[in-house]
């Protein structure tokens, strides 16, 4: 077992820089960049991501002082940097890292990054860190409770389902699993907010942020409420796919098993059907569930959730990352890149791991990784 853990660690090493080399490389090609945006702001030509960002105007309140002849010299390399001064392009390079080769900076992402030094943002002026901190509470609260909810929901709804397949409930279920699975989730988003968050029918529910005005003012057991008040329909409109997809795949797991030997035997030897399902099914099949919780929480926490946080104002990771890269803030994209990738490495371990210790007949260590 240690052996095997051992060799999966070594491989995240070559994993993550083989992640971070090609992600550099695309930056490289990638139009535009943090120079670019800052000129575009100087100009007055910027209509991206970057003219939100209020840290940006640091620079432009710079602008008058570094225009001047000698623009033409820099007009080759960054479009629309007619009459600045060079001069002050040359800080706006050495301000972002871009006086340094490319090679040279990307071994010093890489050393920084295995101390977890990431650095500050182009844009706010704050460390990397201290954004996915503040960002953090969002991601999770949605990761955890839609990977519970999902969990509580479908596995006995599955269970039922396989029990009773072929039957009448099993037959409109699917149907609705089906149709719940075929909707996006940002439109049921924006249904959810048209019927009960104020959009044309009723106000029911908070639209924005995770907590209200003053929550720190409220008493304890009310500060729970409006936490959870605040959260329904945002997982609501998440859950659809996943509550489909872990619904089939209970119920296929234990149809699966429902049809092999030993429950045809367990049968035989007069074990009632409740002693078969729990005693002899459920195990077995649960395993593939079970050990697809740490792949499933991952996947609710880091993934699908963009366009929930946007609909639903919700300051999350996956905002962050996605206004980043429109405002090529290169620091934040990286970060979070990394960290997105090394926390997925790690839960495909846990994942493994946990199939080993639900079922000890497998053994990973005695595979080639």
């Amino acid at each position: 077992m240690s052996a095997y853990i051992a060799r999966r660690i070594l491989l995240m090493i070559p994993t993550l820089l083989g992640i971070l080399f090609v992600s550099f490389i695309v930056v490289q090609f990638a139009p535009g960049g943090p120079v670019e945006r800052v000129i575009a702001q100087l100009s007055g030509a910027d209509t991206g991501g970057s003219s939100r960002i209020s840290g940006g105007g640091d620079f432009a309140q710079r602008a008058p002082g570094q225009l001047g002849a000698g623009g033409d010299a820099i007009n080759s390399k960054y479009r629309g940097a007619q009459g600045l001064d060079p001069d002050f392009i040359k800080k706006l390079e050495a301000q972002f890292g871009f006086d340094k080769p490319a090679p040279e900076r990307f071994a010093l992402m890489v050393w920084n990054f295995a101390r977890f030094d990431f650095g500050k943002s182009y844009f706010r002026d704050v460390s990397v860190i201290q954004l996915i901190k503040e960002k953090l509470p969002v991601s999770i609260s949605l990761g955890i409770w839609l990977t519970l909810i999902t969990y509580l929901i479908s596995i006995p709804l599955g269970i039922r389902k396989a029990v009773k397949d072929g039957t009448r409930f099993d037959t409109w279920t699917s149907a609705v699993i089906i149709i719940g699975f075929a909707i996006p989730g940002f439109l049921f988003a924006i249904l959810l907010i048209i019927l009960f968050a104020g959009g044309s029918f009723f106000n029911l529910f908070p639209l924005r942020g995770l907590t209200s005005d003053g929550w720190s003012q409220f008493p304890w057991y009310w500060k729970i409420i409006d936490y959870f008040w605040h959260l329904v329909l945002p997982l609501i409109s998440m859950g659809l796919s996943a509550f489909a997809t872990m619904t089939l795949l209970t119920k296929n797991s234990f149809l699966d098993e429902i049809r092999k030997q030993y429950v045809m035997t367990a049968r035989a030897k007069g074990c009632s059907e409740r002693q078969v399902l729990y005693g002899h099914i459920f195990r077995n099949a649960m395993l593939i569930v079970i050990a697809g919780f740490p792949g499933a929480f991952i996947h609710a926490f880091f993934s699908g959730s963009l366009l929930i946080e946007t609909i639903f104002s919700l300051d999350g990771l996956g905002l962050l990352s996605f206004e980043s890269v429109l405002n090529r803030d290169y620091p934040v994209v990286f970060g979070t890149l990394y960290i997105f990738s090394l926390v997925g490495l790690v839960v495909n371990l846990i994942s493994d791991l946990t199939y080993m210790w639900i079922d000890p007949r497998i053994d990973f260590e005695a595979r080639e990784v």
